[in-house]
């Protein structure tokens, strides 16, 4: 197997593990230092650095969406550069909470029991057979008009403020 196609296989790894991996295997693809240059919306512990990062995100987005999976279409990759073209699937099913720089709760969306399917591009540094950085370009406003999140109507605003309200609340 050459590096090309060994990073290539690495990167892939990484993306399909959001959906259903275990906290070893983001252990065994994610580099300690790796970095998550996307993830700027997500809760703080998806926020820093490494497996526990990356593994923290995957459940952030699995315990919104139902059925979280990726479909890998293309992947090229350069060296240690991969880039991964993919669509994620799933179902909105439980609130999707998005954090603002502080942590503070900035916007929550409730399940609205829909389906998507959005294209994303995903690129990868692999060094020593791990990711050590991930960049991503993704449809989220085809995400957001397939769950009917925009346009908002005035009822699903309603039941964003409610949700945010709540996501707000201290945990007793």
């Amino acid at each position: 197997m050459s590096t090309t196609t060994r990073a290539g296989d690495i990167a892939v790894r990484s993306i399909l593990i959001m959906a259903d991996g275990e906290r070893s295997d983001f252990d065994a693809v994610i580099h300690p230092d790796a970095r998550n240059r996307e993830d700027v919306v997500g809760p703080a512990d998806g926020r820093g650095r490494g497996p526990a990062a990356y593994y923290a995100t995957a459940q952030w987005l699995r315990g919104a969406f139902e059925g979280l999976s990726y479909e890998i279409h293309h992947v090229i990759a350069d060296g240690n550069l991969v880039a991964v073209n993919s669509t994620m699937k799933g179902r909105h099913v439980a609130p999707f909470v998005t954090y603002a720089d502080d942590g503070a709760v900035d916007t929550v969306f409730p399940p609205t029991r829909k389906e998507f399917a959005v294209t994303q591009s995903h690129w990868f540094r692999i060094e020593d057979g791990q990711v050590v950085d991930h960049w991503a370009n993704r449809d989220d406003l085809g995400q957001a008009k397939q769950l009917g999140w925009v346009p908002p109507t005035p009822a699903y605003l309603f039941r964003m403020a409610r949700a945010k309200s709540r996501a707000k609340r201290p945990v007793a």
